[in-house]
């Protein structure tokens, strides 16, 4: 069984890799304003190999509930798993952000870097 500690353990790490993700996102995005389109996409990389992160910590805890684990509810777990679900949907919003910058940069004949 998780202690609770164990688990607000894993919110705080859940929350540390989203909070990075989301910090190269954002920063993606500021990359493909200023047309720098392949340094917006190493972004998004970076963001994803945070998000895994993110990710394997969470399914640490669900193959532990899943085998039969009592969980305590954490307000930092809860934190963590709003924080990487939102991140998660801003990393599928900046690949289409990231495709527009591209396609209007082109359209106004903007060299892309």
């Amino acid at each position: 069984m998780a202690t609770k500690e164990e688990i607000s353990m894993t919110g705080f790490a859940i929350v540390a890799y989203a909070g990075d993700a989301r910090t190269a996102l954002i920063q993606a995005m500021d990359k493909a304003s200023e047309g720098k389109i392949s340094e917006a996409r190493k972004l998004v990389k970076t963001a994803e190999e945070s998000i895994n992160l993110a990710h394997n910590e969470q399914t640490k805890l669900l193959s532990a509930e899943a085998s039969g684990d009592d969980m305590d509810v954490t307000f930092i777990m809860c934190h963590g798993q709003d924080t990487l679900m939102t991140t998660m949907l801003l990393k599928d919003q900046m690949k289409t952000i990231i495709d527009l910058y591209e396609r209007v940069n082109k359209l106004e004949g903007n060299p892309l870097e």
